[in-house]
């Protein structure tokens, strides 16, 4: 099949009530763009699979993933990054929370060749102010101690490039460590501001116990895999020069047999 340029990677639970809606803007903001969707229900029980379906019939371009059980937010997008054919990945969350309308800007940036990840960074917040609180604390200290040169690492909104996201090493919550991942590994990270909008329907999957405390835990182990990685090593390969013609026989050095 032909391999689209972006590949839109959603994460998605009991948010059928969002994903209609998300969907046509995100056909609306790359009508220039090859693109493909990846919707990864991640075990909803409000009909979103039912939904996601019925689209998929009259839309080539929309690929419906399921899980029987839920897995979280890292696993489907990690799973959704390995199926995809897109030479980069654009993430966004399933609450309609990111703007589609921000995706040709930061693919446009991306496209330059310069960078392995475009991240949006939310400059005006829509949530209430118990995310507000945790969210602006997890950064601070996980910039301290990272360096990641990234203001909002939990902005849902992401391009990267696909091999170099196959690539990081896998772990539930990956999401919120990306650049500094990516960064580890040699890749070159920017912020672009984008919009960011109240959600629509349902209810945040994420509180205080597992956003802030875990994450904070979480950034420990980021540290460990930063600290124990050698990458990027140089490495020189044989110049052609050097390398011996196809049947050549050297000429034997001192102190070495002779026939």
């Amino acid at each position: 099949m032909h391999s689209p340029q972006l590949s839109i990677l959603i994460p998605a639970k009991d948010e059928v009530g969002n994903l209609p809606g998300l969907l046509d803007e995100i056909s609306r903001a790359l009508q220039e763009v090859e693109h493909e969707v990846i919707v990864v229900d991640d075990a909803s029980s409000d009909g979103s699979w039912e939904m996601l379906t019925r689209r998929a019939a009259a839309d080539s371009r929309l690929r419906p993933l399921r899980h029987a059980q839920s897995a979280g937010q890292s696993t489907s997008v990690w799973q959704a990054a390995w199926a995809a054919r897109g030479t980069w990945l654009a993430t966004l969350d399933g609450d309609g929370q990111n703007d589609p309308a921000d995706l040709p800007r930061l693919f446009e940036r991306a496209s330059r060749g310069d960078v392995v990840m475009v991240a949006g960074h939310r400059t005006n917040r829509r949530d209430d102010w118990l995310k507000r609180v945790s969210s602006k604390v997890a950064n601070r200290v996980r910039s301290a101690l990272l360096n990641d040169a990234t203001p909002d690492t939990g902005c849902g909104l992401k391009i990267v490039r696909r091999d170099a996201f196959l690539n990081l090493p896998y772990f539930d919550h990956m999401h919120r460590f990306l650049p500094a991942l990516v960064r580890s590994q040699g890749g070159e990270c920017v912020s672009l501001p984008v919009n960011h909008r109240p959600r629509g329907t349902g209810a945040s999957h994420y509180g205080l116990n597992n956003r802030l405390w875990v994450g904070l835990v979480d950034m420990v182990g980021v540290m460990w895999l930063r600290r124990r990685s050698r990458l990027p090593a140089a490495i020189e390969p044989l110049a052609v020069a050097e390398r011996p013609a196809p049947g050549a026989v050297h000429a034997p050095i001192d102190g070495e047999a002779r026939a």
